[in-house]
């Protein structure tokens, strides 16, 4: 799978699901509708900057505090792809890659200063890397699990067969 856009650079730690999706709009089930409030918490023109395609790059813990399916939903409505970050909150990873929502690419500490805000990026799975098109550099991703690739490659938990 190779996916290619634009980078969104938010280098904090911790950012939770109420920065990414703030709990007043919980109530919301148009999915649509939901998105237009993604990451209100931390930046309200989100939405205005982001194409389809494009990826967040965020620092560790991404996705922490709630359970809440909302926030990865509302992130892949926005156009959001995949989320790169040094780590994950781990229902946050399961939910996004379980819904077939986007993609959450744990990548090193050191990556996520070499990547800048607007960079054009592509990612290739099957490498297990990032190709900085902006910048003309290569970097490693951590590989999916082999179950994990399943479910990707399925569209989402409900979909694979093992």
């Amino acid at each position: 799978m190779l996916l290619r856009g634009n980078v969104h650079k938010y280098d904090k730690a911790n950012i939770d699901t109420d920065v990414i999706i703030p709990g007043p709009y919980l109530k919301i089930h148009d999915h649509d509708e939901l998105a237009k409030h993604a990451m209100e918490g931390i930046d309200a023109d989100f939405t205005k900057k982001v194409s389809n395609g494009d990826f967040l790059l965020v620092g560790h813990n991404f996705g922490c505090g709630s359970s809440r399916e909302h926030a990865p939903i509302a992130l892949s409505k926005t156009g959001i792809k995949a989320i790169l970050a040094p780590s994950f909150a781990r229902i946050f990873y399961r939910n996004s890659i379980d819904g077939g929502y986007l993609l959450p690419i744990e990548i090193e500490e050191k990556v996520l200063s070499k990547i800048d805000n607007k960079d054009k990026i592509e990612i290739n799975l099957e490498n297990n890397q990032i190709t900085n098109l902006t910048k003309n550099e290569t970097y490693k991703i951590k590989p999916f699990s082999k179950i994990i690739s399943g479910i990707i490659e399925a569209g989402g938990l409900f979909n694979y067969k093992s």
